[in-house]
């Protein structure tokens, strides 16, 4: 290895320098206290955790994007989280053993084995919210309308949210009555929306026509609302169920209608992003001129059984830095104040140094012969001794 590659970081990790981290810190803060205001509880999970419970009940997905390590006193098997979710789904589970609805917020960097599209960071900060022990959609409703309220306070207009539900294709398939291997062939197919492959796939593989066709159209149910009353007369002969998750989308939307009617609302009945984790509505947030979704979200009622006490489960979390990169009023860092280097200390002046900070000022002292460069020093103030009193002059 030559010295110049010693400075190489892994491909997707990267560090965050003093003016981006000052950015996302502010963001960070500013995040967690509205959270505080909606009544969720901040935690701090561990980064690396016994991988039989750090994977339970997550599906494959996760268990591909987590390093594993082993641990050097137990022997056992340890994962650098990947996903902070399955980890608060323990502390609900087996640490707190709230009996009422329990809402809990986080903030930490995870840890992916490689990116999940390409040039993405594989070592972002996730932030974001859970809540267990409440069934109804209203639980539903709250998580995404506090997502909505993240983007705005990172200063997003009009923020975008892709809906769905994975109901509606789950109790289709259990009428086409596939092998695993067909479903995860079909599940594939959708994801790509791959309409030529898909119709000869179906034509092949599902006999009942009816249920065929219900399949095949779940690529074309995408769109504004109106997507449901499709839905409604294409899936007219579907389970029951169908119809119950149908009605359960049309309450979100009637709902964020009211509570955010500056958001842009697209259904997509054939996304099924988390599937073999999610149970009920699905939601992701996108901002104009990103292309992949900022934060993810959906409800997940079975998570906690591995810990032997399962509670239905909303949240979402986000990208903190891809949501510093894409808001619009974070570019301002508030300058200090350079106090140049006196030969012997000056209790008066050091009095003024610490009634500055003690006000929310940022303060930098010199050394003795530094030559200060104020761009560096984000400092557009000194503070100068004039005529026996110290008065802050303009750089």
């Amino acid at each position: 290895m030559t010295v110049a590659d010693r400075w190489l970081l892994p491909d997707g990790v990267e560090e965050i320098l003093p003016n981006q981290a000052f950015k996302v810190e502010r963001l960070r803060r500013q995040v967690l206290d509205l959270y505080h205001g909606w009544g969720y509880d901040l935690v701090i999970p561990p980064l690396v955790e016994f991988t039989d419970s750090l994977l339970s009940g997550t599906g494959s997905d996760l268990d591909l994007m987590t390093f594993k390590v082993t641990d050097q006193i137990s022997g056992r098997m340890m994962g650098i989280r990947a996903d902070i979710t399955p980890q608060t789904s323990r502390m609900d589970a087996h640490s707190l053993r709230r009996n009422g609805p329990s809402r809990l917020c986080y903030a930490g960097t995870v840890l992916y084995t490689k990116p999940r599209y390409p040039l993405a960071s594989r070592s972002p900060i996730q932030i974001g919210v859970e809540l267990y022990g409440e069934a109804g959609l209203a639980a539903d409703i709250e998580v995404i309308s506090l997502m909505v309220e993240t983007l705005r306070l990172a200063g997003l207009e009009k923020p975008q949210l892709d809906l769905g539900h994975v109901g509606v294709y789950g109790n289709l398939l259990e009428e086409a009555g596939l092998s695993k291997n067909q479903e995860a062939t079909l599940f594939d197919l959708l994801q790509r929306k791959s309409v030529p492959e898909l119709d000869v796939w179906v034509a092949d593989n599902i006999s009942d026509t009816a249920t065929a066709t219900m399949i095949r159209a779940l690529v074309d149910l995408a769109g504004d609302a109106s997507v449901i009353d499709r839905a409604r007369e294409l899936f007219a002969e579907a389970p029951a169920e169908v119809e119950l998750a149908l009605d359960e989308l049309q309450a979100v939307v009637d709902a964020l209608k009211i509570s955010s009617p500056d958001a842009e609302l697209y259904l997509d009945l054939s996304e099924l992003r988390g599937y073999h984790y999610h149970t009920g509505v699905v939601f992701a947030a996108y901002a104009p001129g990103a292309g992949q979704a900022i934060g993810n979200g959906g409800r997940y009622d079975h998570v906690g059984e591995a810990f032997g006490r399962s509670r239905p489960a909303t949240g979402f979390n986000i990208s903190l830095q891809a949501l510093v990169q894409l808001s619009n009023n974070m570019d301002h860092i508030p300058s200090g104040i350079f106090v140049p280097a006196v030969e012997s200390e000056n209790s008066a002046q050091q009095k003024v140094i610490a009634e500055l900070r003690k006000s929310g000022e940022r303060v930098v002292s010199g050394f003795p012969g530094q030559q200060p460069n104020y761009e560096e020093l984000h400092c557009d103030r000194q503070l100068l001794l004039v005529g026996g009193e110290f008065q802050i002059k303009a750089v």
